[in-house]
This record gives structure tokens, C-alpha cells and sequence, in this order.
């Protein structure tokens, strides 16, 4: 045993094991016996049958004059002493190891010998202990004598019980002489401590790797082997721990069992739990010695070893790909067997991963638990208010190593790297077009099924994507929440800013590679690209005309419908193009803003002033015929006659 003697040892293991094996009197023997008269075992000696029964009164008569603490037997007071004292008398002579009771040390040799003197007469399974063969032959019989005075759940065994009550009172017993953290056992106190040594006694046979808790290697080896012997009975699925199964059952029944005292969240792990209240005490305990980022858990901090390491001991077998993470393996393999084993219970779409679905139940429920602590702004994943905090910061720790540009998050600069390479790895598999960002390809498909997922919840209209419906309620809110800080203008979307901020740079990324002429947004280059091409993709339902652009389709069908949807609020007025309301508005208000340099004469619009200039110049003016405007150059005025022909 590695364990120190505790009260869990002295009820379960010590007054057990010196009572059952030595005390309890042999059926075949005609001896003078003494029987307990509330369970009616029987002892040779009336000693021993007076210490027995304080199993059930609970008398413990022995107290500790260093701590305080109680027991039932005198020599369970003598060991537990040496708790304090630090003596441990008994040692092995194969190991050197060393134990406060010789109980532990015959018990600990039996690990060098392989012995297992008690055998169960139900199964045949051996045990080193005799107080093993006990609890285990309860399970046999369903027997669970020890029962909580709490709650009333019962044990097979008094120290497990023991463990148990600490969940009541809050009772730590054992202390990190290094730390000064409790513990309410003294397995997990040992566990902690190789923290600080750094010690991995446990080790794969197979590969060599090395764990820190015999039950973390158990479940390493089942990668090896791939045996998952516990199948859930409704879904069919299968685990290599029977926790595992047992986990996996609360995705059926929505049991969340775990509890936050502080906040009153449920979980269905008690794992999560322990993770969750971390975020109301701060506590950090587990720390990288390469890099001093601290974590929660102490298995985030050997998932982040690895990236100091490089380690990725998790490997695919179908196509031999490695994970620094069994659970990144598990959801890669789904790649490979198409398996969606997490359904929506609200509209029953299926996910790969569990934290997809939790992410996608927000839709349906508008939850938004990350918020930022600067201007209040609610966000579905931790990770967008971690990069919308950026805005606020102005932190773009992602650089481009072609062009120097920066970025705030690492995705924008994937993104933006394809500007560099021209690659579209994702493949619309309906018309064969191809995007740069998968997320492009998702909104593209919703143009053949006609999905309009995302609703506004004031006016009704629906959307193919949550950005294009998160910009349209800022029609309602008219919110602005983009500002420049050179010259303070605002913007209701992120995309508008960034434009917008080239004015003042002067910077036009988006180059042709036909002619090189550069452009300030990526549209725009689309757009020229259709003049080498003469690409037309959009057309009139009526006459089938076919236009460059989406906006020139839209000015031609007022042609058409006879739209104006541009009213003069001074005289009623309408018109069909913004840019003729805009000119017509000038004639109330008298402005003239554009003048000539020459003359110092002003105009309401700058058609006029172009006009005018011709008579400085002596040039001959371009005049359309349809509205009377005036150009300088002749395919300035073959531009503009595309409003009026439709081409």
C-alpha cells in the first residue's frame, strides 16, 4: 500500500483485516466463542468481540493529543502518531521503501511476489488483501453495510464511506508540505505532489511513455489495443472505461448530476465541475516550467507540454495522421467515418463534436455567455470575444510573412495569405465554383438550397448568414460600433472601416494580374476583372440583358418597374438613381459645391462644371442625349449611356 495510515485505512483495512482474519472464529471449530448481537459474528476473543463493536456504535475512545483526532483501537492510535512524528519503522528489503504499520509493508511485498493469497469461491478472482476479497464479495451478495448519516447513501466498504462524509463536512485532512493545498485523500495528496517532483511512475510497455496515475496509463493502453469493452445499450457506441460509458449515458438522459455550491450551474462530469469553480476562485495551480502560462487542469498543462515538445502521440490509423490530443484524434476519425453522433434535439441536425452542438443550441436560444468587459458586446464563443477585445486593444500579434501585413486573429491571416497564392481549396460540389474560405462555400450552397437560417426578431426578415443579419439590425439599433481613430467617422460594419481606412493610407492591396491596376477592395477587383474577361454573371428576368455588375442590374430593372424610390421631402418629387435626387436637392438648398478654378464660378453639379470648363479649354463636350449630362471624355459618356441602354 502507498497510501499513510488515515482513518480510511483504520475502519476499512487495519479493523477489518486483524478482526476477519485473525479474530473471526472457524465454523468447524468447537471453541468458546464470542457473537456480536447486531450481526452476529462471532470472535474467539471477548476483546476482540468489544472492538468489533465499535464498528457499530462508533465509540472511539483513543484520542490523539497532537490533533485532536479519535480511534476505535489503541494501535490505530499508535500508528496514526507517526503521522506527526514521521516515523516509519518498517521497510523493504527488495525496494527500500518505508511504511508506519508492517501491515502495510506485508502488503506492499506482495507486489515484488505477485501473491494473491484470497480468492473469491463465486469467480475465482485473487486479491493481495483480505479486506479486498471482503469489498469484492459484496458485490456478489449487493451488500452495502456502511451508510451516510448525511444523505443516506451506502458502501461496500467503511473507508470509502469515510472518503464519502468529507463531501458533507469539507474536511481536508491532507496537506502539500510544498504548496500547503489539502486534500481530502491521501491517494490524491500523493498524486499532487508529483507536481512538484515531477515524478511518472507509471510506464507503457508499448511505447514507453510515462504517466503519473496508474489510471491514466490503464487508459493509455487501450489505444494500443483499441479495446472498448463498454457499449452504450442505446446508441450502441463503445469506451474503453466504463466512466467513459458512463458520461456518455448523460448525452441520453440530459442527467446533470455535478453541482456549482457558488453559482448553482449543473454539469454532467464532475471533472467540468472541478474546472468551473476554478473561474470564480482564479486558481491556476498547474504552471509550465518552459513558459510560466498556468492552467486550471493539470491535463490542459500536458496537452500544452506538447507544444513546446512537438509530441503528438495520438496517430490515426487510416491515414496515419498524429494529435497531441486523444480527443482531436477521436474527432478526426469521424472525418473518415462520417459518424455525427451529436443531434440537435430543437431542428435535429447532426454534429461531429459535442462543443459543435453546444456552440449550434445557441442559435436556437440566443444565449451569449462571453461578454466584453469594456463595451458590454455578448458573444456565442470564447474565442470571438477574445478577438473582438482586439478592436478595443488594437493587439494584431499575426504577421504576414510575404507582405509584413498584420492581423488579430490567425484565421484573417490564412485567409489573407491566399490573396498571395490564389488558392480556393474549398469546392462547391453543385456548380464546381471554389472559395478561399470554407465558411464562403457554406454561405455560396445556401444560394442553390435557398436556406435562410438567420431571422431578425423585430422585423422578421431572414438571412443566409449571422453577419449579414448581425449588420441588418443596425438598421433598427442604428448602432455604429466601427470608429476611425484618425478622423473619428463611424461605421456600422468591420469591413466599412477597414475601406474606409484606406482613404488615409492610401493603401490598394488587390492587384490585376492582367493589366496591374490596384484596388482598395477585393470587390472592386472582382468587378474590373470583367472587363479582360467580359464576364456578365448577372441578368434581367425581363429583357435577359446581362450586366458586370450586381448594381447596374439593379439601376436597369427600375427601367422596367418604373421604380423611384428617392422622394424630395420639399416638393414630392421622385427619382430612380441616388445620384440625380442628390443633384435635384441642391436646387432647394442652393448648394453649389463644385467650382471652377479658373473663374471662381460654382455649380450645383459637377456635369455643369465640366460644361463649363470647355469654354477655358476650347474642348469639345460629350453630352448624352437621354438626360443631358456632360462629360470631358467620350467613353466617360459611353459608361454612363449603359444606365439608360441597359449594357
Amino acid at each position: 500500500m502507498e497510501s499513510e495510515l488515515c482513518e480510511d485505512n483504520v475502519k476499512c483495512k487495519m479493523l477489518t483485516e486483524s478482526l476477519d482474519f485473525i479474530e473471526e472464529v472457524p465454523k468447524d471449530r468447537g471453541k468458546t466463542s464470542h457473537n456480536c448481537d447486531i450481526c452476529k459474528k462471532s470472535f474467539t476473543r471477548k476483546e476482540s468481540l468489544t472492538i468489533h463493536k465499535r464498528s457499530h456504535t462508533g465509540e472511539k475512545p483513543y484520542r490523539c493529543d497532537i490533533c485532536g483526532k479519535s480511534l476505535s483501537q489503541n494501535k490505530h492510535l499508535t500508528a496514526h502518531k507517526r503521522i506527526h512524528t514521521g516515523e516509519r519503522p518498517y521497510h523493504c528489503d527488495i525496494c527500500g521503501k518505508s511504511f508506519t504499520q508492517n501491515y502495510h509493508l506485508t502488503t506492499h511485498k506482495r507486489i515484488h511476489t505477485g501473491g494473491r493469497p484470497y480468492r473469491c469461491d463465486v469467480c475465482g478472482k485473487s486479491f493481495s488483501q483480505n479486506h479486498g476479497l471482503t469489498t469484492h464479495i459484496r458485490i456478489h451478495t449487493g451488500e452495502r453495510p456502511y451508510q451516510c448519516v448525511f444523505c443516506g447513501q451506502s458502501f461496500c466498504d467503511g473507508g470509502t464511506l469515510t472518503k464519502h462524509k468529507r463531501i458533507h463536512t469539507g474536511e481536508k485532512p491532507f496537506h502539500c508540505d510544498t504548496c500547503g493545498k489539502s486534500f481530502s485523500q491521501n491517494r490524491t495528496l500523493t498524486q499532487h505532489k508529483r507536481i512538484h517532483t515531477g515524478e511518472k511512475p507509471y510506464n507503457c510497455d508499448v511505447c514507453g511513455f510515462s504517466f503519473t496515475q496508474n489510471s491514466a496509463l490503464t487508459k493509455h493502453k487501450f489505444i494500443h489495443t483499441g479495446e472498448k469493452p463498454h457499449r452504450c445499450d442505446i446508441c450502441g457506441k463503445s469506451f474503453s472505461q466504463k466512466k467513459g460509458l458512463t458520461s456518455h449515458k448523460r448525452t441520453h438522459t440530459g442527467e446533470k448530476p455535478f453541482h456549482c455550491d457558488i453559482c448553482g450551474k449543473s454539469f454532467s462530469q464532475n471533472g467540468h465541475l472541478t474546472k468551473h469553480k476554478h473561474v470564480h476562485t482564479g486558481e491556476r495551480p498547474f504552471h509550465c516550467v518552459t513558459c510560466g502560462k498556468s492552467f486550471f487542469v493539470n491535463n490542459a498543462l500536458t496537452t500544452h507540454m506538447r507544444i513546446h515538445t512537438g509530441e503528438k502521440p495520438f496517430h490515426c490509423d487510416t491515414c496515419g495522421k498524429s494529435f497531441s490530443q486523444n480527443n482531436a484524434l477521436i474527432n478526426h476519425r469521424r472525418t473518415h467515418t462520417g459518424e455525427r453522433p451529436y443531434h440537435c434535439v430543437t431542428c435535429g441536425k447532426s454534429f461531429s463534436v459535442n462543443n459543435a452542438l453546444t456552440i449550434h443550441m445557441r442559435i436556437h436560444t440566443g444565449e451569449r455567455p462571453y461578454h466584453c468587459d469594456i463595451c458590454g458586446q455578448g458573444f456565442t464563443l470564447n474565442a470571438h470575444l477574445i478577438c473582438h477585445k482586439r478592436i478595443h486593444t488594437g493587439e494584431k500579434p499575426y504577421h504576414c510573412d510575404i507582405c509584413g501585413k498584420s492581423f488579430s486573429v490567425n484565421s484573417s491571416l490564412t485567409r489573407h495569405k491566399r490573396i498571395h497564392t490564389g488558392e480556393k481549396p474549398y469546392h462547391c460540389d453543385i456548380c464546381g465554383r471554389s472559395f478561399s474560405v470554407s465558411s464562403h462555400l457554406t454561405d455560396h450552397k445556401r444560394v442553390h438550397t435557398g436556406e435562410k437560417p438567420f431571422h431578425c426578431d423585430i422585423c422578421g426578415q431572414s438571412f443566409s448568414r449571422n453577419d449579414t443579419l448581425t449588420s441588418h439590425k443596425r438598421i433598427h439599433t442604428a448602432e455604429k460600433p466601427f470608429h476611425c481613430d484618425i478622423c473619428g467617422k463611424s461605421f456600422a460594419h468591420s469591413s466599412h472601416l477597414t475601406t474606409h481606412i484606406r482613404i488615409h493610407t492610401g493603401e490598394r492591396p488587390f492587384h490585376c494580374d492582367v493589366c496591374g491596376k490596384s484596388f482598395s477592395e477585393g470587390g472592386h477587383l472582382t468587378t474590373h476583372r470583367r472587363i479582360h474577361t467580359g464576364e456578365k454573371p448577372y441578368s434581367c428576368d425581363i429583357c435577359g440583358k446581362q450586366f458586370s455588375r450586381s448594381s447596374v442590374l439593379i439601376l436597369h430593372k427600375r427601367i422596367h418597374t418604373g421604380e423611384k424610390p428617392f422622394h424630395c421631402d420639399i416638393c414630392g418629387k421622385a427619382f430612380s438613381y441616388r445620384s440625380v435626387f442628390i443633384n435635384h436637392k441642391r436646387i432647394h438648398s442652393g448648394e453649389k459645391p463644385y467650382h471652377c478654378q479658373i473663374c471662381g464660378k460654382s455649380f450645383s453639379e459637377n456635369s455643369n462644371l465640366t460644361r463649363h470648363k470647355l469654354v477655358h479649354t476650347g474642348q469639345n463636350a460629350f453630352q448624352c442625349d437621354v438626360c443631358g449630362k456632360v462629360f470631358s471624355v467620350a467613353k466617360h459618356l459611353t459608361t454612363h449611356k449603359y444606365i439608360h441602354m441597359g449594357e
